[in-house]
């Protein structure tokens, strides 16, 4: 098994003045570990690199179909998005398309992640909803399981409310943990957040990858979505929308709070997880492209858009380039 060191380093003139701890797991499909970077065992919070698994209950029951939706919503439920006007649309449409509006999420409001959209709430002199929220597609589809199924709506958010059971037990088939073992804490958006090891997630999207490639039904749904909207999982400026990109639908990318990412390498079913072990996002975008270098599944020479997250000036309030965000390993 390949040992890798993925850790970020920042600098100031000629001076290391930070350095990110990069834990990585990569597995294949049959859950084999294939490579690793310092403890691939590390246990933390898998944060908004679930929502692809939260959403199949939704369309095993039916539910999403029922509903008319497509990919554009299936693709916003297992974003984080940047809270664009595109973005914003569709999720109020997924909510008007069940009977409900803004106020029935749970999520609260925040500035929207990508610059394009703040602009966008500038000038309109707005102010943010909860629609903005990075994952309001997440919980318009949460609202549409409680609605579809019959649940009350109420408390949707809970533990203990079917949503998230179904949540937690589809987490648990797909990252090969028995439920009772995933821990359970409040995510950022207020629905539950499930704890695990990297390489349990490393599995679950190998997994999804190698299903995917099998033409299994739901998973080649939510992969095919993530691979034909990637400006609906991320947004003009996001890291997973560049990734998804650049790479023509090969990887899926799903970024977490806290230094947490996932990615699929759609066609060699392996599965990847990182944490950033003092979360800084700064750091996770370099460690993944490094990563996906190492296994050819992005070139050494990178296209625009991805280089800038590769290395990344670090600049002082006047602007001027004093140092540098970059992999430790490269000079």
């Amino acid at each position: 098994m390949d040992q890798l060191s993925l850790d970020v380093i920042v600098t100031r003139g000629a001076l290391v003045e930070s350095r990110h701890r990069v834990h990585a797991a990569v597995v294949n499909a049959s859950g084999t570990p294939v490579a690793m970077a310092r403890d691939s065992s590390i246990v933390t919070h898998w944060r908004s690199c679930a929502k692809p698994f939260q959403i199949m209950p939704l369309i095993e029951s039916g539910g999403f179909d029922s509903l008319a939706w497509g990919d554009d919503e299936l693709a916003l439920a297992c974003a984080s998005h940047g809270g664009e006007p595109e973005h914003v649309k569709i999720a109020g449409a997924m909510l008007a398309s069940i009977g409900m509006e803004e106020g029935d999420l749970v999520c609260g409001p925040h500035e929207p992640l990508s610059q394009r959209g703040q602009k966008a709430l500038r000038d309109a002199g707005a102010r943010p909803t909860r629609l903005h929220n990075n994952c309001s597609g997440k919980h318009a589809a949460m609202l549409a399981r409680t609605k579809t199924a019959g649940w009350p709506s109420f408390g949707y958010e809970r533990h203990e409310h079917p949503v998230q059971q179904s949540c937690l037990e589809e987490v648990a088939e797909w990252t090969g943990v028995p439920a009772g073992q995933i821990g359970l804490a409040v995510d950022g958006c207020g629905v539950p957040v499930f704890v695990l090891g990297l390489q349990p997630m490393a599995h679950a999207y190998a997994r999804l990858a190698d299903a995917s490639r099998r033409s299994a039904e739901i998973p080649s749904r939510i992969v095919h979505a993530m691979q034909t909207r990637p400006f609906l999982v991320g947004g003009s400026d996001r890291f997973d929308s560049a990734l998804i990109e650049a790479t023509e639908g090969r990887c899926i990318s799903k970024i977490g709070a806290e230094g947490v990412h996932c990615v699929a390498i759609v066609d060699e079913g392996i599965g990847i997880a990182i944490k950033v072990e003092d979360g800084a996002q700064r750091a996770q975008f370099p460690a993944v492209i490094t990563l996906l270098q190492r296994f050819g599944a992005l070139p050494r020479d990178l296209p625009p858009r991805l280089a800038e997250f590769l290395h990344r000036p670090l600049r002082n309030t006047r602007g001027e380039i004093v140092g540098e965000v970059r992999p430790l390993g490269d000079a």
